[in-house]
């Protein structure tokens, strides 16, 4: 596997509210100056957007000889990414989000080094004593919740939530589960080129709105009117139709978290 080929770096801010700036992301050689938010990846580019898959042997030997040849400061996240220990600063494990296809998932166990300027809201925990949300406060930004819960890209809690801002009173899924579907914000899986994207992704984000208000019958009334139509194959809208008869909202906040 040869890694020394690119590196996507880039610094991207969302706070509470709005979009304060968004850098396009750079490309340079694995030997040119490093930051920590350089990372590492296979130089294939993929043709389409990869669906996350478990962790695997096969995922697990990719990762070994990744660290075997990017050395010791670095840590393999899974799905052939490796980042920089550090990162954030002060994390020696980070936790990275998988989001690709239908398919939401992260690596590594969430720890929470407590309320800062910039991430200053309460934490939620699953069953199992395990951070699994988080309630975003006034003022509160991506990377700033990042950095407290290590987790290294950060702005990815964003599309994982459906969002383009983050509001005060938001709930924010942090820890998704990868045996439950994930809807994709942009555009569906199947996107024909030339799709319009805009009446796909504000019917998600008004069922997402539902799904968290525990509104059922307004999830079920979006999807039929606004929503089941906009996918080009019709198998990915009857996973979504399923979900709405079995009427799980656990389920669906997370299809559409």
């Amino acid at each position: 596997m040869n890694l020394a080929a690119k590196v996507t770096t880039g610094v991207a801010v969302l706070i509470v509210g709005g979009l304060v700036a968004l850098a396009a992301p750079a490309v340079a050689s694995v030997h040119g100056a490093l930051s920590s938010w350089v990372i590492f990846q296979p130089t294939e580019e993929p043709t389409e957007e990869p669906t996350v898959e478990p962790a695997s042997a096969e995922d697990g030997a990719i990762g070994e000889e990744m660290i075997d040849e990017l050395g010791d400061g670095y840590v393999y996240v899974g799905n052939g990414t490796a980042i920089p220990k550090g990162s954030p600063a002060g994390c020696e494990e980070p936790a990275w989000l998988h989001v690709g296809g239908t398919s939401a998932s992260i690596s590594g166990d969430l720890v929470d080094r407590g309320a800062r300027d910039l991430a200053a809201g309460t934490v939620g925990l699953d069953d199992e004593g395990r951070i699994k949300t988080y309630t975003v406060a006034a003022g509160d930004a991506l990377f700033a919740i990042g950095d407290r819960f290590c987790i290294a890209n950060a702005l990815t809690i964003a599309m994982l939530n459906h969002t383009r801002t983050i509001q005060p009173g938001e709930v924010l899924l942090l820890h998704p589960d990868s045996s439950i579907p994930w809807v994709p914000y942009y555009n569906p899986v199947t996107t024909p080129a030339g799709y319009q994207q805009i009446p796909y992704q504000l019917a998600v984000e008004a069922m997402s709105a539902a799904a968290h208000a525990g509104d059922l019958d307004r999830m079920r009334a979006i999807f039929a009117d606004e929503l089941s139509g906009l996918f080009p194959d019709p198998a990915e809208a009857q996973v979504i139709a399923q979900a709405l008869d079995a009427g799980d909202l656990d389920v669906l906040r997370q299809m559409f978290a």
